[in-house]
């Protein structure tokens, strides 16, 4: 049965959404309950890290030059939720690491591949309107949640079981779901071809700078998102109130990509975009770095809309423009890899940063967006594409 491919999407995306949302904030806990030490568990996370920036970009152009968007991602699916059964087997700790960076390995490309997809198909008329593809990303991070909720109303602190069968019914669910999407020409192209065809893209200025503008401003988020409920709960904020402030931040993606951000894209263009997030990280890390009172929280919370939601939304609009589809998947690779690797660093180094000088360690966070601005610029330079 053939539904209509904005549909088939939404249902790809959230599948795929909530099995992120099922497991990754139960990860760490779950591992907990395998006996392992919290040494163990941070080795375990952050090789798992380091996998996914590795063959991220390596199995998307596997997948650019089978010319199978689809199979790849079908078969990345499948195999994280085989290994995500597979840590059931065993507790001991290199078998628990193994098949950890084997699901990490599978699910690397997967948001890759299947933005490629959807933005190659986005704007299509449904229902006499154009569907965007900021409705099918907002619906993407409301599953997150969604399943984020589910998984935590079956898990218990000595029975986090339910994670693992989450997680694999998602993925399997996700990989069901690329057999509804819109056919597309199969080519299988020699390695020389989607090489030459990588070159030319990274050539492209354009694209380079908006990789560096891109990794600039999501970076920005890491002090805020390794140490934000660390830094509200010593301030004496109850768990109640750091809860709705984080959940502000969600609720504030998922309307931004899919009300406010794309008719505000048609209306300021690309660049006015990346230079509005930009300026929004300036404001939200200085005052983020400067109170821990509730109410100047839950004004600056939203704004994460503008910093990652709407850049992101500038960012696939301009990668629908500069990238064949020959290597779609590749670029959106790349795309991630810039802001997972920069991200991956400033984590790493917020940790130094918070300890040395707690709160002011957003300051360095809102100097990025500061050196973002001139990248935002030119790396947009198609003013309303």
């Amino acid at each position: 049965m053939r539904i209509p491919a904005p549909i088939a999407y939404i249902v790809l995306y959230v599948a795929l959404y909530a099995a992120f949302g099922a497991a990754s904030p139960f990860w760490p806990q779950f591992f907990e309950t395998r006996a392992l030490a919290s040494q163990q568990i941070g080795l375990i996370l952050a090789a798992a890290m380091l996998t996914r920036l590795v063959f991220g970009p390596l199995v998307a152009m596997l997948a650019d030059r089978l010319g199978s968007l689809r199979l790849v991602l079908a078969g990345c699916a499948a195999a994280a939720a085989a290994a995500a059964v597979a840590l059931l087997w065993d507790d001991k700790f290199w078998f628990l690491l193994l098949v950890a960076l084997v699901q990490a390995a599978a699910l690397a490309p997967t948001t890759s591949i299947a933005d490629a997809l959807s933005v190659n198909t986005a704007r299509p008329r449904f229902a006499g309107r154009p569907f965007e593809y900021g409705w099918i990303r907002g619906t993407a991070s409301a599953a997150f949640v969604l399943g984020t909720l589910i998984t935590g109303q079956l898990v218990s602190p000595a029975d986090l079981t339910p994670v693992i069968w989450m997680n694999a019914a998602f993925l399997i669910a996700a990989a069901g779901a690329t057999a509804l999407l819109p056919g597309q020409a199969r080519s299988q192209r020699s390695r020389s071809f989607v090489l030459s065809e990588m070159k030319a893209l990274i050539s492209v200025s354009q694209f380079r700078i908006m990789i560096i503008a891109s990794a600039l401003i999501y970076g920005s988020h890491a002090v805020h998102d390794a140490f934000a409920v660390i830094r509200w709960s010593d301030a004496g904020i109850s768990t109640s109130a750091i809860s709705f402030l984080w959940s502000e931040a969600v609720i504030a993606e998922v309307l931004v990509f899919m009300l406010a951000g794309p008719p505000l894209l048609d209306r300021i263009g690309v660049r006015g975009a990346a230079i509005l997030a930009a300026a929004v990280g300036i404001v939200r890390w200085s005052v983020a770095g400067m109170i821990t009172s509730v109410l100047p929280l839950s004004l600056i919370q939203p704004l994460h809309g503008v910093t990652f939601a709407l850049l992101h939304l500038a960012c696939m609009r301009v990668m629908g423009i500069l990238v064949a589809a020959s290597v779609a998947a590749t670029a959106q690779s790349l795309y991630a890899f810039g802001s997972g690797a920069l991200t991956a660093i400033l984590t790493f180094l917020s940790g130094e940063l918070y300890a040395s000088y707690g709160g002011a360690a957003f300051f360095p966070m809102a100097a990025l967006c500061v050196l973002a601005l001139p990248f935002a610029w030119f790396g947009f330079a198609n003013g309303r594409c």
